[in-house]
């Protein structure tokens, strides 16, 4: 019942978010509307563990910080790489340990590696355990293989490196 809650609570507070318009008619459209999906989510079952990991939130608040700042570095270095005449890049694909082992923990993974710049996941391998990922420098693929990300996620999943 918390996650069903929570979820209301969440599509609630992303609909006043977007909305704009706080009228009452409108406000209470958007709380009933809210109620129904999230009931509706429970119902038909994407409001699980997965599809709303709730209790990963207080996690969450300490891995978000530390993503956005690594995705803020690694914009400048690799802004920096294209500025340079030179063109120091030196891609590569390669294959790296994946510790998360919940759905989440791999996707949440797999997903802050991409949204770090100069860097790509392109595949998952659950059964091995790896994740396939491009990098555009050879710093890029240290700061992957080092694990400070993976160290951070399994955190995130509840567990310890």
């Amino acid at each position: 019942m918390l996650r069903t809650v929570s979820l209301a609570l969440f599509l609630f507070a992303f609909w006043l978010l977007l909305s704009g318009h706080y009228t009452l008619w409108l406000v209470g459209a958007g709380a009933i509307v809210s109620v129904v999906l999230a009931l509706a989510g429970r119902a038909l079952g994407f409001a699980d563990g997965e599809g709303h990991p709730v209790e990963r939130l207080p996690a969450g608040f300490g891995y978000w910080p530390w993503l956005a700042l690594e995705i803020i570095r690694s914009s400048l270095q690799v802004a920096r790489v294209v500025i340079d005449p030179r063109l120091p890049i030196a891609p590569r694909l390669f294959e790296v340990k994946c510790g998360p082992k919940t759905a989440v923990g791999i996707a949440t993974y797999a997903n802050s590696i991409t949204l770090t710049p100069g860097t790509v996941t392109v595949g998952i391998d659950r059964e091995r355990g790896v994740l396939s990922v491009h990098a555009l420098t050879a710093d890029g693929r240290k700061g992957v293989e080092e694990g400070e990300m993976d160290r951070r996620i399994q955190a995130f999943e509840g567990r310890s490196a």
